[in-house]
């Protein structure tokens, strides 16, 4: 008789169960209200401890959570698309999805990464050091996604053992402040910026401004080889690989370090220390706004601003993980846009770099992974994705008039990223 009516009660949950749902589906494909914010959601679930499978290519990249009425609650209150669906139903999913016929997978989610932003944020009297904006520091406002803000005191001493993502501001790691100088040299914003970066280097022990950022990049290769994530984009993609390819020589004019740049400096360039790129060539001219030939140069662009997109590459989402989730969207063709690093040209990306979006008619490689130790490191040209040309003093982009951004996606699946259960990427 107990044991019938033990059956019985486990017959009546799993019917109530299968009938009212166990699982919490968040769609990413053309239905979902508010893409950037379905990624919050998600990182706030894992935050709370629970278990998430990411559908990759099913419905855009979806996302699937527990059934709470605190999850429901989230969804609502953000405006995330959302529906309930049983444990059959789920399994149905996940059936589909094996199909070793059908390009996707399920993808376990473990944990919420601990996230940092590279950025100076602020002066001592809480101004805004450089007038712009960061892509990825809007992004992660808008979803809702905490992170901290860390610069070079912060990485000189160490604390980047803390976090497992880390995102580099736009920033030049040469020592050259952008090389803004010829046409904004007389600006306050950058007089300051000179001599705070001047001080603070100084302050950390440095005689200059270029070799506390060679500290800072070989700190940050240290912490992508333990295992950690990196995530770059603008100019701190290809000058981060310029200055570490310049540490036996110096690539500074006297108005940004006080001495001459070495006239041998582009044969002293060490291209096995770049992350991405090689062969490139040194703009020595600090009155040319660019640092070598690795960005496409925007005055020779032949491609009209209505015509501008890259393409995301399909990958095999059972054998080739890491970039599909890295390239997750609800399109393929994306817009292009602008920044002081526009996008790579193809003959310096190294040939063990992954190209994951490309145009592909102008040489142009504009997002790109690859792994160095136990971590990873991921590259993607332009300044904001949602403001084609954002120039110096340019106000921020507003993402609750872009929710369904394709461009702000791609961030957003590198934040979620090292949440995935550890892939390897095939070679």
């Amino acid at each position: 008789m107990h044991l019938a009516r033990t059956v019985f009660i486990f017959l009546c949950v799993t019917l109530s169960t299968a009938l009212f749902g166990s699982y919490i589906l968040i769609p990413m494909n053309l239905d979902q209200a508010d893409h950037l914010k379905a990624y919050g959601v998600t990182y706030w679930t894992l935050q709370q401890g629970g278990e998430i499978w990411w559908l990759l290519n099913y419905e855009g990249g979806s996302f699937v959570l527990p059934n709470s009425s605190s999850i429901a609650s989230e969804c609502k209150t953000r405006g995330v698309t959302f529906r309930v669906i049983s444990n059959g139903e789920f399994n149905q999913i996940l059936q589909t999805i094996n199909d070793p016929d059908v390009n996707m997978e399920a993808i376990k989610m473990e944990k919420a990464p601990r996230i940092a932003v590279y950025t100076p944020e602020v002066n001592e009297r809480g101004e805004k050091i450089n007038p712009w904006d960061d892509a990825v520091t809007l992004a992660l406002t808008y979803a809702e996604i905490p992170f901290d803000k860390i610069y070079d005191k912060e990485i000189i001493e160490g604390k980047l053992v803390k976090y497992d993502w880390l995102h580099l501001h736009h920033e030049d790691f040469t020592g050259q402040y952008g090389k803004f100088y010829a046409n904004y040299r007389g600006a306050s914003w950058y007089i300051e910026n000179q001599k705070r970066q001047e001080a603070l280097a100084k302050s950390l022990g440095f005689d200059k401004v270029s070799k506390l950022k060679l500290a800072v990049t070989d700190a940050i290769k240290e912490f992508v080889a333990g295992g950690g994530f990196m995530f770059a984009m603008c100019s701190a993609t290809d000058s981060y690989d310029i200055a570490q390819s310049a540490s036996r020589t110096d690539i500074c004019s006297e108005m940004f370090d006080g001495d001459p740049q070495d006239p041998d400096a582009q044969s002293k360039l060490d291209f096995s220390k770049c992350f991405a790129f090689q062969n490139f060539t040194l703009v020595k001219s600090p009155m040319v706004y660019e640092f070598s030939n690795i960005d496409v140069d925007p005055r020779n662009r032949q491609i009209a601003k209505e015509n501008d997109y890259f393409t995301l590459f399909d990958f095999s989402a059972k054998y080739d993980a890491v970039p599909t989730m890295l390239t997750q969207n609800h399109t393929r063709t994306i817009k292009g846009f602008m920044g002081q690093t526009t996008a790579f040209r193809r003959q310096f990306v190294k040939p063990n770099v992954l190209v994951m979006g490309e145009n592909k008619a102008l040489g142009e490689a504009k997002y790109i992974h690859g792994e160095y130790g136990k971590g990873q490191w991921t590259f993607y040209g332009g300044h904001d994705p949602e403001d084609y040309e954002h120039r110096v003093g340019d106000p921020p982009t507003d993402l609750h008039l872009h929710p369904n951004s394709p461009g702000y996606r791609l961030i957003l699946n590198n934040v979620l990223f090292p949440a995935a259960k550890r892939q390897k990427q095939k070679t």
